[in-house]
């Protein structure tokens, strides 16, 4: 881990310095520059290792937002350095071949890039993460029962809400988008906080006023089950658990652990099912579907499960349910004119999937995890709309 942290911190920082410093500065720049040239990648650096691994067993939770904004910086200074250096290598070695290309175009190409790039990492780091949209979607399926024809619901998930300890009206914002839409129910499908219950804590209160006809109901994401903190005794793991499902409970959500509860409309009724998190290795499996599912045979069936994958893993060859609701993969909280490169590790990433008559929708998310970073792929909050 410390080796892949060294590459990183090389490459982003410390290699499209030197090229730059060598080809741009040295011996082009007076001594004072040459001297301060590298003072800002070292401090960076050296300020990201400290956090990180100088004095406590938990940094990525003790030390979360330093660590977070140090990622900022890196990402607003180093990420653009590199993009530079790439085009302008780039340039060299197409000059190199064909001398009658100029190297200057490709130096102020890398220059425009660069810029682009800073513009596109402050923005989303200081703004993209509270730029919450709402998506409008239509879900049709002739397994509908009629009474629930017209029948609203929001879609939130992925709050992560360790991540808004120092920016707590960017939920309240949340809070007040999603009660503004009068749907008739609203699900969160999983991934509360990043690593301790008790960073939902202060938002109970917030939380809590979310309001449904219908209620608002919950599962378990990957990061609630405390896997990604050092926990000083064995028992206080499972003490995390129960406090982050007691706090569940105590908003007035209606917590859905491998079970199913059926809801009732003009005459009609259909099921909804939650699991826990069932996702891929090393992401935990601890589902149970067929438990969940028991007794809700022939009904049209919603399932609120918080991994993607675990639509083609067993939701499709296994079962006949008409609509899963997932999240997880935030969109890797980046996105460009359609393309995320959360398409590099997820086949259903984001947005409206079907295969025959089921189907399966990916929120990507309201908060984020690492960088406070979201460009394109923005804090989504969804109401699906269902149809006869």
């Amino acid at each position: 881990m410390l080796q892949r942290f060294a590459f990183i911190f090389v490459l982003l920082l410390f290699v499209p310095d030197a090229y730059i410093f060598w080809l741009y500065i040295w011996k082009k720049c007076s001594k004072l520059w040459e001297r301060l040239w590298w003072i800002p990648s070292i401090l960076l650096a050296s300020g990201f290792m400290a956090a990180r691994y100088i004095g406590t067993d938990n940094p990525m939770s003790e030390r979360q937002s330093i660590i977070a904004w140090l990622g900022v910086l890196i990402l607003c200074i180093g990420v653009p350095k590199l993009i530079f250096m790439l085009v302008s290598l780039v340039g060299k070695l197409l000059h190199w071949v064909i001398k009658p290309i100029p190297t200057k175009l490709f130096d102020w190409a890398g220059i425009a890039l660069a810029l682009c790039m800073f513009g596109i990492a402050f923005y989303g780091s200081f703004l993209g993460i509270g730029n919450i949209q709402v998506k409008q979607v239509s879900y049709t399926s002739p397994r509908l029962p009629k009474g629930f024809d017209g029948y609203r619901i929001v879609q939130i998930s992925d709050i992560h809400s360790g991540s808004f300890k120092n920016r707590p009206g960017i939920l309240k914002k949340m809070v007040e988008i999603v009660n503004a839409q009068q749907a008739d129910l609203i699900v969160f499908t999983g991934d509360l906080v990043n690593q301790r219950a008790t960073e939902v804590d202060q938002f109970i209160e917030t939380l809590s006023q979310l309001q449904a006809p219908d209620g608002v109901y919950s599962i378990l994401g990957n990061h609630d089950y405390g896997r990604y903190f050092r926990w000083a005794r064995p028992n206080d793991e499972n003490l995390n658990n129960e406090h982050l499902e007691q706090q569940q409970f105590k908003m007035g959500w209606k917590f859905l652990k491998n079970q199913h509860d059926i809801l009732h409309h003009q005459g009609d009724s259909i099921a909804i099912i939650g699991v826990e998190n069932d996702g891929k290795p090393p992401f935990p499996q601890y589902a149970d579907l067929p438990k969940a599912s028991e007794g809700t045979t022939g009904m049209f069936r919603i399932l609120l499960s918080h991994d993607p994958t675990h639509w083609r893993r067993e939701v499709l060859p296994t079962t006949d349910i008409d609509l899963m609701l997932a999240g997880h993969t935030h969109g890797a909280q980046f996105m460009l004119f359609g393309w995320s490169p959360a398409s590099w590790i997820y086949d259903e990433w984001g947005g409206m999937y079907q295969d025959g008559t089921q189907s399966l929708y990916v929120n990507v998310g309201i908060g984020y995890v690492g960088l406070p970073f979201r460009f394109g792929a923005w804090p989504e909050i969804t109401v699906l709309t269902l149809h006869e």
